[in-house]
């Protein structure tokens, strides 16, 4: 199937129409418009620097629900004895650096390039993009940044400096997520580190589905605060 050639129209097509390997259309821009439509249409961007914007929907699809997130008895001992300080939407520049120069296993480069670094910071700014952060002795040493729309939290990316931090940050946003009924985080792609923490794998309609019934309600929009309410 051939892929949709994006122009200045903010518009995609219907993801369920996306080639064997997930991608929806190629081109357009990062404006916060299209950013925002993207992802109440379950489509994301990736790509590096060297190619255009390609925009995504796997399917599968890889989903973790509030409920089931699967912590190990030695990371809730970590948590139960406050080693880590936890705060939200207090340094998402730093998070989002962190998140792009961390070496990734078998990744020589970043998919989180300067363009996308100042599209997603835009978007925070815009109060739909979020960080969860953790410090150890005031440091930053770990955290997570992702999109909420509806009841629905895209995660993007996640980096640690220090053992389990950001495994750390993720509990709180689950936390805080559960508090405020939210349906699930879509951590897009699977992996093994995901998949024990609880991630599910669905198929694609399922999942838009899914989010479909969560873009009815509204957005969490703005600063999120520390306090886990």
């Amino acid at each position: 199937m051939p892929v949709y050639l994006l122009d200045k129209r903010i518009s995609f097509p219907d993801p369920n129409n996306s080639n064997e390997e997930g991608i929806v259309a190629v081109g357009g821009d990062l404006s916060t418009e299209r950013l925002l439509l993207a992802y109440s249409m379950g489509i994301f961007p990736w790509y590096s620097d060297e190619s255009p914007i390609i925009w995504w929907s796997p399917d599968p699809r890889t989903l973790l629900f509030p409920d089931e997130l699967k912590l190990s008895k030695s990371l809730l001992s970590k948590i139960n004895k406050n080693i880590f300080q936890v705060k939200f939407d207090t340094n998402f520049a730093n998070v989002i650096e962190n998140c792009a120069n961390i070496p990734r296993k078998d990744q020589n480069d970043t998919w989180i390039t300067q363009e996308m670094k100042e599209a997603y910071i835009k978007l925070h700014k815009k109060g739909y993009c979020h960080s969860v952060e953790t410090y150890f002795n005031n440091k930053l040493v770990g955290g997570l940044y992702g999109v909420s729309l509806g009841k629905a939290f895209f995660g993007e990316s996640m980096f640690h400096l220090k053992t389990d931090a950001s495994k750390v940050a993720l509990y709180f946003l689950v936390k805080k997520l559960k508090k405020w009924n939210f349906d699930f985080i879509d951590v897009q792609q699977e992996t093994d580190h995901l998949k024990s923490l609880g991630a599910k794998i669905i198929d694609r309609k399922k999942f838009l589905f899914l989010l479909k019934k969560s873009n009815q309600s509204p957005t969490k929009k703005g600063k999120w605060s520390n306090g886990i309410i």
